[in-house]
């Protein structure tokens, strides 16, 4: 198993600084993500050859590794200009991926949730122009379900996941997005188990439980907004069930990559992320 970090709190560092930074702290694995003058969201990645060599010396000379891409794009927009350009950048971030000998990229389902049926449609029209690119660079993918995403719950992502029939495409359950997942209680148990083999990535961080008991923990105004409201945060600072989600892994004998991914703390992200790399290589490395 790998334990990677996402680095996103140490993303005002040069790259080389912020992966010695990452060595120094204990991690032996990156997962990239979207970085201004790298990766931007949602826009054509910036990376040249110049910055891809840049990158590949400062992880040979360091000796981090990355473990996944993460890219987020509109590749499931229902307006078709935006998703036509989402599978433009996707394509050269795969270049990038096969230069830099990365193997596995994640990402999110995005489109609209109050266009679901046409933002699946557009998602179904990217896969069939990207999977063949996927299968033929040899690169794995890996999705989450992603609060106000087209699919939001963990069982219908897991279902959309298998839809797809690739050995090679498979689910990410991002734990900060747990009280997101699921339409009633968050049984973290059943909703890892509902992935089962296909349940290949983690995303670790905590989270509060936004609903309660009531619904009304938070009060947003005005009254209706749609807001997904989620934390990433230190484990411990939420009220995701650590016992049963690392509990699960075990049972289930979890072999494939866990990402810390707290977000909350840039002013402590050294310390957040030192404390959160040895309580998930005791939870699940040991």
């Amino acid at each position: 198993m790998k334990i990677a970090l996402d680095p996103y709190m140490l993303r005002k560092l040069p790259m080389a600084e912020m992966l010695r930074t990452v060595a120094d702290i204990g991690y032996e694995y990156v997962e990239l993500s979207p970085r201004d003058e790298f990766m931007p969201f949602f826009l054509h990645p910036r990376a040249d050859d110049e910055k891809v060599a840049e990158l590949k010396r400062a992880l040979a000379e360091t000796g981090v590794r990355l473990s996944s891409i993460l890219p987020l794009y509109k590749w499931s927009s229902p307006d078709e200009d935006e998703r036509q350009a989402a599978v433009r950048y996707w394509r050269r971030m795969i270049e990038v991926a096969v230069e830099l000998d990365v193997r596995l990229m994640n990402s999110e389902f995005n489109g609209r949730p109050e266009r679901a049926a046409e933002s699946e449609a557009a998602f179904w029209r990217s896969m069939d122009e990207l999977l063949p690119v996927f299968e033929r660079e040899g690169i794995a993918l890996n999705l989450e379900a992603h609060p106000d995403d087209f699919c939001e719950l963990n069982n219908p992502a897991v279902d959309l996941v298998r839809a797809i029939n690739k050995p090679w495409v498979n689910y990410l359950y991002c734990a900060p997005h747990t009280f997101h997942l699921s339409d009633g209680a968050a049984n973290i148990a059943e909703m890892m188990r509902y992935a089962g083999s296909k349940l290949q990535h983690l995303h670790i961080a905590d989270s509060f439980n936004h609903k309660g008991s009531s619904g009304l923990r938070y009060i947003l105004n005005p009254p209706g907004t749609p807001a997904r409201i989620h934390q990433h945060l230190d484990i411990g600072q939420g009220e995701v069930d650590w016992d049963e989600f690392f509990g699960t892994l075990r049972d289930l004998k979890f072999d494939g990559v866990a990402t810390v991914c707290v977000f909350a703390w840039e002013e402590r992200a050294i310390e957040s992320s030192k404390f959160m790399f040895e309580r998930v290589t005791k939870e699940l490395a040991a």
